[in-house]
């Protein structure tokens, strides 16, 4: 009995018609970076396990999906094998047993690529990243464990400017995919490290912002219940709630946060950080879809400055469809300290999502043939053939009838196929060199000089 096919859980097959929806979305986001001066770059799917390993916060880690080294079930190998089992069930890793993970996310592989290749590279240098990325993750709608992140980064600069325009790139695409009612949250990675000093210290950080992390999904109450099994006292956990309750526009925000952490050299820098970004953003964003939100943590370790979350229009159920932020020494890690850099990420799975739940997805979208030749028997489908070919070399998409069949069997095809129009070449076509072309959608049809198919219909 032979086992029902099936596909690992969090992974998903796409058929033509999702395909060409999410190449419509990569297509924007690309274009949207190329037009920002962001060239391409890509690598491996997989990378070195102390690559990846202690960048992502406790959390991160646990989600890394890890490879198992060739050769375990060697003979040669058990007592390694053996040895390794019993290192990673005690937490730690071992090289007996794995050498190399899927890359979690783009950034770290992207540091990597740098920190090997900067004598190469002209500073700032402006990339963008299409690529899959996996995470060891509980599947549910909107995650997934295998998944494409669209990343635009620069390193190489200190510039607040960079962060602006990328504020502006999540605009542009947003818009450009109608996504008109997204949000992008803001807030600064300085101004939680000031409200860990003014709570005990910077050994408080990690503490506070995981627990603030999980605002959204647990609530307050649940997170004055975290800090205090992290030992932060009740006058600690009371600032963090004073500070997770701000809230009014960016500037009465700002204003707030002034009163609270500027007296603090970090929490001055991240304000004022706050403010140029918000100010400089533009009219179109400031105070709009740009939004100020000092719960906003990101427990990625990596990040020093301003962070960013995308949160999809409050009509969807939806999480985050984007984030990112800046981490000026994440190089550091590989040996190459002091190359700043700021970036972010688009989540497309999830857009994809949101696009479908809005019924967002222009209509050309869907087309792939546009044209269907009737195949009428052999000297009808020898002439379709050659005038197909002319329509090709025009940028017509059509195909021919793979035989010669019941006009009703051709016509179901091109509906099935959502072709927007026929063209019949019977006997009496081919000796005047004409074609009976229908439009499928309107149902108008007429005669017409194949000569003149492409210039009257298609183009």
């Amino acid at each position: 009995m032979s086992n029902k096919p099936s596909i690992p859980q969090g992974t998903r097959d796409f058929g033509p018609e999702e395909v060409r929806k999410r190449q419509y979305i990569f297509n924007t986001i690309r274009s949207v970076f190329e037009l920002y001066g962001f060239q391409p770059l890509e690598t491996p799917a997989m990378e070195n396990m102390e690559t990846l390993m202690g960048k992502y916060g406790e959390e991160g880690d646990k989600l890394i999906f890890k490879i198992l080294n060739n050769g375990l079930n060697d003979p040669k190998n058990q007592d390694k094998s053996r040895s390794g089992f019993e290192k990673v069930m005690e937490g730690k890793n071992s090289k007996d047993l794995t050498e190399r993970a899927l890359k979690y996310d783009l950034t770290i592989p992207f540091a990597r690529y740098v920190a090997m290749n900067h004598g190469q590279l002209t500073f700032p240098f402006k990339r963008y990243q299409i690529q899959p990325v996996w995470r060891a993750d509980r599947p549910q709608r909107g995650r997934y464990r295998e998944f494409y992140q669209c990343d635009a980064d620069v390193v190489g600069s200190k510039s607040l400017l960079n962060e602006v325009e990328l504020v502006n790139i999540y605009n542009e695409v947003f818009t450009q995919l109608g996504l008109t009612g997204y949000e992008l949250r803001i807030n600064s990675r300085k101004i939680l490290a000031a409200l860990a000093e003014f709570c005990g210290g910077a050994d408080k950080m990690i503490d506070i912002t995981t627990a603030i992390d999980k605002l959204d999904k647990i609530g307050l109450d649940k997170v004055k219940e975290e800090l205090a099994q992290r030992g932060l006292n009740e006058e600690q956990i009371n600032t963090i709630e004073k500070y997770l309750l701000i809230d009014g526009s960016n500037e009465e925000k700002l204003n707030q946060i002034e009163l609270l952490l500027g007296h603090l050299e970090i929490g001055k820098q991240g304000i004022e950080e706050l403010e140029i970004v918000n100010r400089e953003s533009g009219p179109g964003l400031a105070g709009s879809n740009l939004i100020i939100d000092f719960t906003l943590a990101r427990g990625l370790n990596y990040y020093t400055g301003i962070i960013f979350e995308a949160k999809a229009p409050a009509t969807v159920k939806m999480g985050s469809i984007g984030g990112g932020g800046r981490y000026d020494d994440l190089t550091g890690l590989f040996g190459v300290p002091n190359i700043p850099g700021v970036g972010i990420s688009f989540g497309v799975d999830r857009i994809y999502d949101v696009l479908k739940d809005l019924d967002l997805f222009p209509e050309g979208v869907y087309t792939g043939t546009q044209v269907l030749f009737f195949n009428m028997g052999v000297a009808e489908s020898s002439k379709a053939f050659s005038t197909m070919q002319l329509l090709r070399k025009q940028g017509v998409r059509c195909e021919l009838y793979h035989e010669q069949a019941k006009m009703d069997k051709q016509f179901k095809y091109a509906e099935k196929k959502n072709i927007g129009f026929i063209v019949i070449i019977g006997s009496t076509e081919v000796q005047n060199n004409t074609g009976v072309v229908k439009n499928l959608k309107t149902g108008t049809q007429q005669t017409v000089p194949l000569a003149d198919l492409s210039n009257k219909l298609f183009i």
